[in-house]
């Protein structure tokens, strides 16, 4: 997956230890895509890698922790300094 266009403004967020550039206010499901990761957690059964399905919160295939709090990438706009990482098997989503 790639950007149709360059984003106006890259921010760095950290993805697992790992430190990516993002576009700010871009969706942050579509930017980790784009930039190459494809499993954003396991499921709690067999382990099994998912990634984004639907990108509109219907599915919760995208969930990833945003610091500290467990929440669907796909209904989250990327911000500057974000710490995110794979939540741990069974994690459940915030509704705050």
């Amino acid at each position: 997956m790639q950007r149709l266009d360059d984003p106006a403004a890259l921010v760095q967020v950290r993805f697992d230890g790992t430190t990516l550039e993002l576009a700010e206010g871009g969706n942050l499901a579509a930017e980790l895509l784009a930039v190459g990761v494809a499993a954003f957690r396991r499921t709690p059964v067999s382990g099994a890698p998912r990634g984004p399905f639907c990108m509109m919160g219907a599915c919760f295939d995208c969930l990833v922790e945003i610091d500290g709090v467990v929440r669907q990438a796909c209904m989250t706009e990327v911000r500057d300094g974000i710490e995110i990482s794979r939540p741990s098997a069974g994690a459940e989503v915030s509704n705050d």
